[in-house]
């Protein structure tokens, strides 16, 4: 009886031991939950995220991609440094637009100019702009009814992410514009085809040797994470979900800004049936360089949020290679930026401007 009763007892603790290794192998490969308690602001209600709590980054943070390189800066021509400041207009800017101008015989109002606009303010992959010079204001404004206006002008973006404007969209936006300058019985005048393409080529060359964004991964060191569970932790630094699946923004300060940073991961995973247990092991973090001005000092942000969520999700950060990112990385890219900072300056395009953003987007 005696070894009857041993090996009963041994069968079950191997039994035993057994049964908790299997759930805690299950638990281990299941995904992090978030928790009941999420924290709220005082009246329950989301905080609006800022940038307070991010701008002040310490020196001991992580790692980046590698160094953007900063060419040198050609001179901005003087003539279209003379065009930028005849026409000051908060949508239209002679730096980046190639301008047209539509004048009528006599002042036209504004509900005529509304029913005659082109449905589509875009040629191409490229937007354009069309205002009225107020004739009681002297003001360049979008056309509105009531208003009385003596001259258009139609600002064509030369550049953007897409490439340089080209010969096929400056024709579209040509007869676009024509037929809306007959509508009002007025002259177009528009500026020679090959030199606005030239101007465009020479402006995209400059943007995409300018262009930085920076991005670095996050990779789950052990357990995966559940979408809400990332959720919970990046709303702790003033994230908010994005307009698509599989994004979360952090916002600017200012209202209708661009984020300062986003954190994309996979959309597949954020559309499944069951949130809940489906596993995300990586997520980016991405800093779009030129849409917000160092004076926010959005890299240092970019520095402090990805250490500070990598303590949080027990993640470690590396470049899009694998490789883990180091300190030396960060203070490289952090010397390059400032140059490149100086370069949009010297071109008038400082980080953060209408222009700027317009430009690399």
């Amino acid at each position: 009886m005696t070894l009857t009763t041993g090996l009963a007892i041994l069968a079950g603790i191997v039994l035993l031991a057994v049964v908790v290794q299997g759930a805690w192998a299950a638990r281990r490969s299941a995904p992090r939950q978030s928790l009941p308690d999420a924290p709220t602001a005082a009246n329950g209600e989301r905080q609006e995220p800022t940038l307070s709590g991010l701008s002040n980054a310490t020196s001991n943070v992580g790692q980046d991609l590698d160094p953007v390189g900063v060419p040198g800066v050609a001179p901005l021509p003087e003539a279209l440094r003379a065009a930028s400041l005849s026409r000051r207009s908060a949508r239209i800017d002679a730096l980046i637009d190639a301008i047209a101008t539509v004048r009528p015989d006599a002042p036209v109002t504004g509900d005529l100019a509304l029913q005659h606009l082109p449905p589509s303010r875009r040629a191409g992959a490229k937007p354009f702009h069309i205002e009225g010079l107020n004739a009681e204001t002297g003001e360049w404004e979008l056309p509105r009814p009531g208003q009385r206006y003596g001259e258009f002008q139609a600002g064509l973006q030369m550049a953007n992410r897409h490439g340089p404007l080209n010969e096929i969209e400056y024709s579209e936006f040509v007869q676009k514009l024509q037929a809306f300058a007959d509508a009002l019985s007025a002259n177009p005048d528009f500026p020679d085809m090959l030199d606005v393409v030239a101007r465009a080529r020479e402006l995209d060359s400059f943007a995409s040797q300018h262009d930085a964004q920076l991005g670095a991964v996050l990779r789950a060191n052990s357990v995966a994470w559940s979408v809400g569970y990332l959720q919970q932790c990046t709303g702790r630094h003033g994230f908010v979900p994005g307009a698509v699946a599989g994004r979360q923004v952090l916002p600017a300060a200012e209202d209708g800004a661009p984020p300062v940073l986003v954190l994309s991961f996979d959309s597949q995973v954020a559309l499944s049936e069951d949130p809940g247990q489906a596993a995300l092991r990586e997520v980016t973090l991405t800093l779009d360089v030129p849409q917000t001005p160092a004076s926010a000092e959005p890299f240092a942000a970019w520095q402090d949020c990805a250490r500070r969520l990598a303590e949080d999700l027990d993640a470690t950060l590396v470049d899009d290679r694998g490789t883990p990112i180091t300190l030396h990385a960060f203070a490289a890219i952090g010397l390059e930026l400032g140059r490149l900072y100086e370069a949009l300056a010297a071109r008038e395009l400082e980080a953060g401007s209408a222009a700027a953003r317009r430009l690399f987007s």
